[in-house]
């Protein structure tokens, strides 16, 4: 991480960055964001012009995220992986900020959590789970922080849906819950079966899901390879 010499509140001096601040003297991160580091949404809006768009149909590039999380400083930058199987990977990003005026001179240490599999990557991003799994936890946490509230590009899972008619309501293809349904009908297992398993496992709440829609995500991942494997 470059080096930059901070004033007392902990910003950087020698005019080599224009801070935007609040009505509250805070800084509005939000307008730090560099309008290179801004693209249409494209799931959401047809508009290229970035300036006519509203921050909801707006993404943040990765390296607009990178710039924004140097010029507020950071001392370490930790990552703990999970991978409750082999196509899902979480990933769990800390920051630890350092002092400024905002944080009332103190140090802080904020984390988020970002998550991959086959279900919210694209086809090309399906082989580099960690990695996508890492910067999306990165740039949350760095969202989060800094209390932007536009989505990062790396967040997207770039899932194409299919046209939506009113005689054929559209199918949420990245819901992995509907591909569990899928193998459990494909196997022929009822919801019955799966939920006695669950609570002989002693899974959290288990004796109250009525659907699989009550299961948790992370169960049901877990499931998903499972019954992949599953043969009757």
């Amino acid at each position: 991480m470059k080096s930059f010499l901070r004033d007392e509140d902990g910003l950087i001096g020698g005019g080599l960055v224009n801070y935007v601040f609040n009505e509250d003297g805070t800084v509005n991160w939000r307008k730090m964001v560099k309008p290179e580091y801004l693209v249409p949404n494209r799931q959401r809006t047809k508009e290229t012009d970035v300036s006519k768009l509203e921050d909801k149909d707006l993404l943040i590039l990765l390296g607009g995220i990178k710039e924004l999380a140097q010029i507020r400083g950071f001392s370490d930058v930790t990552y703990r992986i999970a991978a409750p199987s082999p196509e899902y990977v979480v990933m769990t990003c800390k920051i630890q900020w350092i002092p400024n005026f905002e944080t009332g001179g103190k140090e802080i240490g904020f984390s988020a959590v970002g998550d991959a599999s086959p279900f919210n990557t694209n086809s090309f991003a399906k082989i580099f789970l960690g990695p996508i799994a890492e910067n999306r936890s990165f740039v949350r946490c760095v969202r989060n922080f800094l209390k932007i509230n536009i989505v990062s590009q790396e967040e997207m899972g770039n899932v194409k849906l299919p046209e939506e008619s009113p005689s054929q309501p559209q199918e949420n293809i990245a819901d992995p819950k509907i591909k569990l349904e899928k193998l459990m009908t494909e196997k022929d297992i009822p919801f019955s079966a799966v939920k006695k398993k669950l609570i002989e496992e002693k899974v959290d709440g288990a004796s109250e899901f009525n659907s699989i829609q009550d299961v948790p995500r992370l169960q049901v991942f877990e499931l998903i390879e499972r019954l992949q494997k599953y043969k009757k």
